[in-house]
């Protein structure tokens, strides 16, 4: 017979040597792997930056005047039912259409400008998403109008400083983890007596200061939906673990595989272990009660709040406000602290309120190159509004269509009393007040800066 003999004297000899020495010779022969995957992860991105530029500008858009007539008020429901139809939008894009094409998906905006004074609610929409967003709209407000109109912002100065304006604007994020809700219009529903429900309009406040804003003044307020699927919920369930202590760990693509295998596994082995399975199953519900009777009464407070939330529609949102009025009429404690004061009444401190972002959007500045940085984020929130960009700013946060409809509505026509309501435009046969009618609108540039 012949023996096989194995000589790791080379083996020995490498690791003998100082450790130093030995990464350097393990760098020399597999460093360059490494930078090679970041350099092909790099040249991806701008690939997919590049191929999405160009796919979104020729995508057309249209900006959609809604007025709602007198007497032709609905539920807050009614607003979450228009919110759920926009989810309709959502698709899921192949390796080619997403790599190749370019194809993302599309977002809509949901927008109340004052101008002067005069209030107007308005829809951002992709031209193609039309019909869905008229079939949104007056399955739940039939007597509603829809006026395609110009683009307000068309005109209004983008580069600052500006001789004749000047811009206040931010982003509002969620100041705690997505997954837990804002306080919501259920919160401003109040029983009277036995029978009888009061319900106070949180838009009363954000109405009376449009109502107010002077000549040369005007107020943009902007949410930005992008339709998702389903797969944010587990974000929820992981907060959820996280409250109730349970081990959470970031998969990699390694934990991804093994546990598709052990899924596998489990599914092929469900008759055999069915018995076993029954008792790991009951010994989890009672660990699980155990720990539900253990938690204190905000930990239960939040745990109830994120199943909400995750139980209804989502979508990623942005928020934009802005304020840009000429220098002489300014007026920046009373508009932007009331609309900060609007943003508040949103606030929960056990789960989740808005904020102006201080780090990053908001144009306020200090110490090093103060004027600089200021005007460069000036111009940056007015482009990004604009634009209605999502790639411009912070990353986008999640709200549910409840939330959604909390922030923006159309106002209770019973709650927000007559003097108040006449100082916004509603009355039928009207055209939208200084937003001059389009046969049609399109932004060649506005996915300049939208790709993601």
């Amino acid at each position: 017979s012949m023996d096989i003999i194995i000589d790791l004297s080379s083996i020995n000899a490498f690791f003998n040597q100082p450790s130093y020495v030995i990464m350097q010779r393990l760098l020399l022969l597999f460093g360059w792997i490494p930078v090679c995957f970041v350099f092909l992860w790099g040249a991806l991105q701008m690939w997919i930056f590049y191929i999405q530029t160009k796919w979104g500008k020729t995508q057309k858009f249209i900006l959609l005047a809604i007025d709602i007539p007198r007497n032709n008020e609905q539920t807050m429901k009614a607003v979450e039912n228009l919110f759920t139809y926009f989810g309709g939008a959502h698709g899921n894009k192949n390796l080619i259409e997403k790599y190749w094409i370019g194809e993302f998906q599309l977002d809509f905006s949901f927008e109340i400008v004052s101008i002067d004074g005069h209030t107007q609610f308005l829809i951002h929409s992709p031209e193609e998403f039309r019909n869905l967003v008229e079939t949104a709209i007056y399955s739940q407000y039939p007597n509603a109008e829809i006026t395609e109109v110009n683009d307000y912002t068309e005109g209004m100065p983008d580069k600052f400083p500006d001789d004749e304006y000047d811009i206040w604007g931010s982003e509002f994020i969620q100041a705690n983890n997505p997954m837990y809700p804002i306080k919501t219009y259920k919160h401003f529903e109040h029983l009277i007596g036995e029978t009888e429900t009061q319900y106070k309009d949180t838009m009363a406040s954000l109405m009376d200061l449009c109502s107010s804003l002077r000549k040369g003044e005007q107020l943009w307020f902007q949410l930005l939906l992008t339709p998702i699927d389903f797969k944010w919920i587990e974000q929820g369930d992981r907060e959820i673990s996280k409250i109730l202590k349970e081990k959470v760990a970031d998969d990699n693509i390694v934990d991804k595989a093994i546990k598709i295998f052990l899924q596998w596994l489990s599914d092929a082995s469900e008759t055999v272990y069915s018995m076993w399975g029954d008792i790991e199953d009951k010994e989890k519900e009672e660990d699980d009660v155990l720990k539900m009777m253990n938690l204190k009464p905000k930990e239960k407070k939040q745990i109830e709040a994120i199943q909400e939330k995750i139980s209804q529609q989502g979508f990623e949102t942005k928020i934009r406000f802005i304020y840009l009025a000429k220098k002489d009429v300014m007026n920046k404690p009373k508009v932007v602290n009331g609309f900060v004061g609007f943003m508040k009444q949103f606030v929960d401190l056990d789960l989740n309120n808005f904020k102006p972002d201080l780090d990053m959007t908001i144009t306020s500045t200090a110490y090093l190159l103060k004027d600089y940085r200021l005007n460069r984020r000036k111009n940056n929130i007015i482009k990004g509004y604009k634009n209605r960009s999502t790639a411009i700013g912070r990353n986008q946060g999640l709200l549910n269509i409840e939330e959604l409809a909390t922030l923006w509505h159309f106002p209770v026509e019973h709650v927000v009393k007559a003097p108040l309501i006449q100082k916004t435009p509603g009355k039928k046969g009207k055209p939208p007040m200084y937003l001059p009618v389009s046969e049609k609108v399109v932004s060649e540039d506005i996915f300049e800066t939208h790709a993601k």
